[in-house]
């Protein structure tokens, strides 16, 4: 009977995202999207039992509120290992566990075939920056990746606000405040407005959802603050448009000027199925130039396809970088055209 450190070190070793304990399956941990089992038996109620009191034991926590609540949320530390994110909850009346890892390193974005006009933005000093995709997109671990680098080559307090924290950073240059949502504060809103007292120089957002925190965000981006965050959208445009359709209508008109003003970049990322089994990053990039500036304060944001498509500025579409891993012998046709955001265009691209 393996040991829950055991699962917990070969979850590390294996590079997986998390860590399934649930009752009448075999433990479980995901990697590259794909469920790999990892015990050598389907585990029953007791067992997973044992195991999560053993979560609890570790983090030195009550198990209190989960009895009370049929659920909880706690980080563990486990030095020279990793940390992780618990989330128990009950399911067919046994506890069930699901473990997410916190790697303490960051990835190397060369290794990750990350753009240099992305790594490039650890040299802004303010603006508003916006990373773009579906979940399990691979935002976090690009923004990770920059954050690292403006961590290695300035002098910086960056603050990040994040539910959960997904990557530990160790401070170089820069001094790193970590905040965990649910855990070091309670929601976003409070957390943004206590950090800007923090004389931050760069802000990292885990994601953008309620119109408060993204007016905020964006003031923030006025006062001279780089500014990073996350959206789960499908693309430069659609990104830009969600902003300013989650505000009244009355108020959308003085969005668009506010965002136009504070917008630095737009990146759209997706992770493609290569061709050798691996997985391939795919991005849009939209720099805010006069031109765009214009179309985003006049509402004329589907021109934008356009500007990017010149490629002027480093930008680039998602169909120019389809064609190109396509062109590279990385993704299959097949997989260009289901992953463009315009097919027809792509085709005929394609010949």
């Amino acid at each position: 009977m393996a040991e829950l450190l055991d699962y917990l070190k070969r979850a590390v070793a294996d590079g997986a995202s998390d860590l399934f304990i649930v009752a009448g399956s075999r433990i479980s941990e995901k990697v590259e999207k794909q469920l790999i089992p990892i015990s050598e038996e389907n585990v029953f109620p007791k067992e997973t039992e044992r195991l999560i009191s053993e979560l609890y034991a570790r983090a030195n926590r009550s198990i209190e509120k989960y009895i009370q609540g049929g659920n909880d949320d706690f980080s563990l530390s486990l030095p020279g290992l990793a940390r992780f994110r618990v989330n128990t909850y009950h399911q067919r009346g046994s506890m069930a566990a699901v473990v997410r890892v916190v790697v303490f390193e960051i990835p190397d974005w060369r290794k990750l075939h990350i753009p240099q006009q992305i790594m490039d933005l650890a040299g802004e000093t303010h603006g508003l920056v916006l990373m773009a995709g579906p979940a399990g997109s691979g935002k976090s671990t690009t923004q990770a990746c920059v954050i690292e680098q403006i961590n290695r080559t300035r002098a910086c307090h960056i603050v990040t606000l994040e539910d959960p924290i997904e990557f530990l950073y160790r401070n170089q240059k820069s001094i790193i405040s970590q905040t965990e949502i649910g855990i070091d504060a309670a929601d976003y809103e409070s957390a943004l407005e206590s950090c800007l007292r923090q004389a931050p120089d760069v802000l990292l957002l885990g994601e953008l959802r309620e119109n408060e925190v993204i007016r905020t965000a964006m003031t923030a981006s006025e006062t001279g603050l780089l500014v990073f965050a996350a959206m789960q959208t499908h693309g430069v445009v659609n990104t830009i448009e969600r902003i300013v359709d989650i505000f009244p209508t009355q108020q959308q008109e003085q969005i668009r000027m506010q965002l136009s003003m504070v917008l630095h970049t737009v990146i759209s990322q997706q992770l493609l199925p290569g061709i050798n089994g691996d997985l391939v990053p795919a991005y849009e990039i939209m720099r805010v130039n006069n031109g765009i500036r214009t179309l985003i304060r006049e509402n004329k944001s589907q021109q934008i396809d356009n500007a990017i498509s010149v490629g002027d500025e480093g930008m680039i579409s998602m169909e120019h970088c389809l064609l190109t891993l396509y062109q590279q012998g990385k993704i299959t046709k097949e997989t260009a055209l289901e992953h463009a955001y315009y097919p027809e265009k792509l085709l005929r691209r394609l010949g």
